[in-house]
């Protein structure tokens, strides 16, 4: 990102309509209300109805509530970290590969079409250089054989990178419009270090992982200004992907 880079340099979003998972906290909530205040529609993807309410009616409470248009905009940011111990999705999957990629791979390629169909539309996937630390267990993408906490995250990270290379890779070669674009927001002052290793009772883990990010991470909104370049700045584009 340019040394400087900040939200006040985003260009208007008048215009555009932009969908945002894990919306009701930390860098997912501080990229919607940027872009909410930087004039675009923007549609709260989260898992718990009662704090995306309040998550609407705090960026409403800044922004005035507009119609909804089109798609021009997703941004794959919900995720969850370190969980303890091997826990699954409703569908069965591993929760931190479903829920980090599987799930944003699903969403993706449903709303494709919509995306597809407004010039300069983007996706924007949130991954971590924690990704350099991971594999691709393709024996056992599920954890199945031998659960780690965070082999489990880094291989979800992992594939949130492979899976922005690849679809960018074949948006270009089908000569189409829209962008694939990886963000790492780095270490932020978010829920996210709690609430993952929380799950299944976490104990003093959670606490400790709690308290790391209370002293060490930037501010959220710091943390969204990579993910608000990703989907904003004109000169954003992805890496060449390496054969």
């Amino acid at each position: 990102m340019p040394a400087g880079w900040a939200a006040a340099d985003m260009p208007g979003q008048h215009g555009r309509t932009v969908l945002v998972t894990g919306a009701n906290s930390g860098i997912g909530f501080q990229v919607a209300l940027e872009l909410a205040r930087h004039g675009a529609v923007v549609l709260l993807a989260c898992r718990n109805a009662d704090r995306g309410g309040a998550a609407r009616g705090a960026i409403v409470g800044q922004v005035p509530a507009a119609a909804v248009d089109l798609l021009d905009l997703l941004i794959n940011n919900a995720g969850v970290m370190a969980v303890p111990g091997r826990q699954v999705t409703a569908q069965g999957f591993e929760l931190q590969f479903g829920t980090n990629h599987l799930g944003h791979f699903a969403l993706t390629l449903r709303l494709l079409p919509v995306l597809l169909a407004r010039p300069g539309s983007r996706v924007v996937t949130v991954s971590s250089l924690v990704h350099r630390f991971g594999s691709i267990r393709l024996d056992d993408l599920q954890g199945e054989q031998g659960y780690g906490r965070w082999r489990a995250y880094s291989q979800s990270k992992l594939a949130n990178a492979l899976f922005t290379l690849e679809l960018d890779r074949r948006l270009r070669a089908a000569g189409a419009a829209t962008i694939s674009v990886g963000a790492h927001p780095g270490c932020s002052r978010t829920g996210l270090l709690y609430s993952g290793p929380n799950l299944g009772g976490g104990g003093i883990f959670a606490r400790v992982m709690g308290l790391a990010a209370s002293f060490t991470g930037q501010p959220a909104a710091q943390g969204a200004l990579p993910v608000l370049r990703a989907a904003t700045d004109p000169r954003a584009r992805p890496p060449a992907l390496r054969t």
